[in-house]
């Protein structure tokens, strides 16, 4: 593995940062996520025009810059510094790697330019709080049981009359930006009980019988709304019109699973990024505060506290950086970002002593990210217990194999045998009556 990084995406990391340092401090952060996109829509096109953002990881051929996900990870480690609101995660982490994975070549022809340019946000709706479960970070659920399982919950499809479409029908919550993501990408079982299979679908966002609320959630930088679905018309990711049930062959939960790996390494970037920078603010802080006639980061107390702080991040970022390179690391990557998130936040409130305990406060701002990722993505306990389940660190042990008897070995004696001594009774039975 080479660490270090291209002159490209030195540049991509140092542009971000300056551009995000004019436009997205933490008093624009606050005011963009109250706005009814829930981030600045000028803010997101610039990022779009001047650094193709969306479009990192996608192909070049779809108008995107064709870099990998190492490179998405990078820019959101930036993100994550300015705990930045945007489609970014939902569009480009979640949805554009699913329909280049599932989709026929006219859907990718006619949505992952969009995608990639900024003009078309999309969202990943998942029924209740699975998504971690559907992304296969905290457990393997091939059967699809987290979208309904063929029974009454989640979302349903039925296929209508010959060329007639497909119907949607059901709820989703927690969905990130799904109030205002012009895509819809909803994971919806099929084929009743008995056949029962999760296939994902498209919905456009002036669908009839759509009905989309954005919920009250802890960290306002990540929006989330709940999804109705009345009979809804949608399109089949991976079939044309006119062919019915699509693709009874497509991988849908190996292409969640797929996702989701990358997604993790983004999102551990964008941990890494966040706990890093409440860090230095940190720093920053007990720099300045004065107690006693003395700045209080002189104390070897807040030494101390601080320096278990950056060899937590600072492990957590080797971590992040190797799951970029090596996605099927994501999972282990992305608890020990979100553990240095948790305890950098944390200990960010407790440095700053009255003021960091007011919920006003910037410091806030990251504990409610750490808190919210986990609840979305986690716990981190589950992420690394299944972890190890995939890589078999806890596989039962075999059994060991019996010896071979040796060939020229006398055969026992019959039990039967007249010959053969009678065995002694057992010591707790020799009782005179």
């Amino acid at each position: 593995m080479d660490a270090a990084f291209t002159a490209e995406q030195d540049e991509i990391r140092r542009t971000l940062r300056e551009i995000l340092g004019k436009r997205c401090g933490p008093d624009e952060v606050k005011a963009a996520v109250r706005t009814a996109a829930g981030y600045d829509p000028e803010l997101w096109q610039q990022l779009s025009r001047q650094l193709g953002l969306p479009g990192i990881a996608v192909a070049e051929e779809y108008g995107g810059v064709g870099c990998g996900p190492a490179d998405l990870a990078l820019a959101c480690e930036e993100t994550g510094r300015a705990l930045l609101p945007s489609p970014l995660l939902a569009t480009a982490a979640l949805c554009a790697p699913l329909i280049a994975a599932l989709g026929t070549a006219a859907q990718r022809s006619a949505l992952l330019p969009p995608l990639a340019s900024g003009g078309l946000t999309a969202a990943l709706a998942v029924p209740g709080p699975a998504l971690a479960t559907a992304l296969a970070l905290t457990g393997e659920d091939a059967a699809g049981q987290w979208s309904g399982g063929g029974r009454a919950g989640g979302v349903q499809a039925r296929a209508g009359a010959a060329g007639d479409g497909w119907r949607l029908y059901g709820e989703a919550a927690q969905v990130l930006d799904g109030h205002s993501a012009s895509l819809l990408l909803v994971a919806a079982h099929t084929g009743g009980f008995a056949r029962s299979r999760t296939l994902l679908f498209l919905v456009r966002e002036d669908a009839p019988g759509l009905v989309r609320a954005r919920q009250t959630v802890l960290d306002e930088t990540r929006p989330q709304a709940r999804i109705q679905l009345r009979d809804v018309p949608a399109e089949l990711l991976g079939a044309s019109e006119g062919e019915g049930e699509g693709e009874e062959g497509a991988d849908v939960p190996g292409a969640l699973a797929a996702t989701g790996r990358t997604a993790s390494a983004v999102l551990a970037a964008e941990a890494v990024g966040a706990a890093g920078q409440a860090l230095a603010r940190t720093v920053e802080y007990v720099r300045q505060r004065e107690q006693f006639g003395r700045a209080i980061g002189s104390f070897q107390a807040v030494k101390h506290r601080l320096a278990d702080l950056y060899v937590q991040v600072q492990a957590a970022r080797s971590a992040a950086y190797y799951a970029a390179w090596d996605p099927d690391q994501g999972g282990l990557a992305l608890a020990q970002g979100l553990e240095a998130l948790r305890l950098t936040a944390g200990e960010a409130i407790q440095l700053h002593g009255g003021i960091g305990f007011t919920w006003e406060h910037d410091a806030h701002l990251y504990f409610k990210r750490a808190a919210s990722d986990e609840l979305l993505f986690g716990p981190v306990h589950r992420l690394r217990a299944h972890a190890a389940d995939r890589a078999g660190l806890f596989a039962p042990a075999a059994a060991p194999a019996a010896a071979p008897e040796p060939a020229d070995a006398a055969p026992p004696a019959p039990a039967s045998s007249a010959a053969a001594p009678a065995a002694s009774p057992p010591a707790q039975e020799k009782v005179a009556v």
